[in-house]
């Protein structure tokens, strides 16, 4: 079973699903959002279950999708395709070790000017 949370602890989540490898986004809005990219692994919406919510609040962030995050500590947590049965986690929220590794990189073109992509993998201008 795969635990995560927000900083605070008022919103804490299990799955028992596998988890899909990391995608790392570069676009505005993720870099907006995080503060920097946005690398996160998925699961089906419905075998993600909440532990406590009672800070998740989601902000509808374009006219496709939803992010989910805590309104106590502000943790970037979950981004959701409207309509979609997935739901991307936030990576850097599972606790202890994923085994994950990150597949590619998705929105290069909007990555900010300040680093490099230097780990060999796949890079996208859009979504891969």
């Amino acid at each position: 079973m795969m635990r995560g949370s927000c900083l605070c602890g008022a919103v804490e989540y299990v799955t028992d699903a596998p988890l899909r490898p990391v995608l790392a986004c570069h676009c505005s809005q993720c870099r907006k959002t995080s503060g920097h990219f946005w690398a996160a692994t998925s699961v089906p919406a419905d075998a993600l279950r909440f532990v406590t919510d009672e800070g998740l609040v989601w902000f509808q962030s374009s006219e496709k999708a939803r992010r989910g995050f805590c309104n106590r500590c502000g943790s970037s947590l979950f981004w959701q395709r409207l309509g979609s049965r997935t739901i991307e986690i936030g990576a850097g929220t599972i606790d202890g070790e994923t085994g994950l590794t990150t597949e590619c990189h998705w929105y290069v073109g909007d990555k900010g000017d300040y680093y490099d992509i230097a780990d060999g993998k796949p890079q996208f201008q859009t979504e891969g």
